[in-house]
């Protein structure tokens, strides 16, 4: 018979080989769904991971949306991996998100139409603590109530998606506006905008946020003790607890830094691409950035390349779309599925498939 017997140690060479085999697994089971869609599945997939980056009637457009889709699933995976790390499952990434966006468009447009290089500055600040304080709900009801984590965020983002329609329809709604739902456009002063700072990249200041996030997550986790402490955490909770990691104060943390750079994701995404806020700003960075964070495996470089494979899905999704008639919900079920195999996929990490004799009775 066949059976599933537990490995002493997790295996590296599978820890490493399970996302590239999830990949090629997720390609053949697109295919499949694709296929029963009445769609050529060889052509769903070239366009989604082929011709956005390789076919010179979309390269140039595409490429250097790569980075600008890629930046806020990579500010974001970076704050859940220390969460996820030490065991602290923050879902709500999206609310946070929309929150930190709000905040930093709210300041922005108070001092509108005031062109001063130092708004900027003050809305970036305001982005990363709206995603902070958001954070900071499920984080101290779990550290003062023991809430469980996982629904409090999640129904956070219910909430922060109603603020955010209140806000395009009525607070932060531009006067000028004809009566139509969102804001001023935010690139139209200067001092509120996150140009593209190389011509052609794509590449503004949320891109060289995300960079540094990877760069200082990276040292977080391998050179500094509470980066020990959130992987021992998330190990043995137990030996973290007789090694004097104070847990309650580590849930503040994890929390508190995802808070802080989805709202950082949001700030830049509002002031860069979107340009203003609207009903449909949440475009569910918040939860593909789990998948990216776990493609990842929790790693800051791995984390980097799977946010980057992850932002061509989006483009080379809505190319799909629009060469070959996908409908979108399709797009969002082939992410699904890069997640499911995965998870799938992981359990060879840690059991090895082994043929034993069946005992006689």
């Amino acid at each position: 018979m066949i059976k599933f017997v537990k490995r002493p140690e997790p295996s590296k060479a599978w820890t490493i080989a399970t996302p590239i085999l999830a990949v090629i697994l997720t390609m053949i089971l697109g295919g499949v769904l694709f296929a029963l869609m009445g769609k050529d599945p060889f052509a769903a997939i070239r366009t989604i991971f082929w011709d956005p980056l390789f076919n010179d009637q979309f390269a140039a457009y595409s490429r250097p949306q790569l980075l600008v889709k890629a930046a806020p699933l990579i500010l974001i995976a970076i704050g859940l991996s220390l969460g996820f790390k030490a065991g602290i499952w923050n879902i709500g990434a999206e609310g946070q998100y929309i929150m930190g966006a709000l905040a930093g468009a709210a300041v922005g447009l108070a001092f509108y139409p005031t062109d001063a290089w130092w708004i900027f500055p003050l809305m970036v600040i305001a982005g990363g603590i709206g995603g902070f304080l958001w954070a900071m709900i499920p984080a101290i009801l779990k550290t003062r109530f023991n809430t469980n984590e996982i629904l409090v965020s999640l129904m956070l983002v219910y909430i922060a998606e109603q603020l955010l329609a209140s806000a395009a329809l009525s607070w932060l709604r531009n006067p000028e506006g004809n009566g139509f739902p969102g804001s001023r456009n935010l690139s139209q002063i200067p001092a509120m905008s996150n140009p593209e700072l190389i011509a052609g990249t794509g590449t503004h200041w949320g891109v060289v946020a995300a960079f540094a996030a990877v760069v200082a997550a990276y040292v977080l986790i391998n050179k500094h003790m509470l980066g020990f402490q959130i992987r021992l955490t998330g190990e043995s909770p137990r030996a973290a607890r007789f090694a004097g990691v104070k847990d309650k104060l580590l849930v503040l943390f994890c929390l508190g830094t995802a808070g802080v750079l989805s709202g950082l994701a949001g700030l830049f995404e509002v002031t860069g691409p979107a340009g203003q806020i609207s009903i449909d700003f949440g475009a569910g960075y918040g939860f593909t950035a789990i998948i990216v964070a776990f493609l990842g495996r929790l790693h800051p470089v791995g984390i980097l390349l799977a946010g980057l494979l992850l932002a061509l899905t989006f483009i080379g999704g809505e190319l799909a779309q629009f060469m070959l008639g996908l409908p979108s919900a399709s797009i969002q079920v082939f992410q699904g599925m890069l997640l499911m195999t995965l998870l799938g996929m992981d359990i060879f990490v840690n059991y090895r498939l082994m043929v034993v004799k069946k005992e006689a009775l």
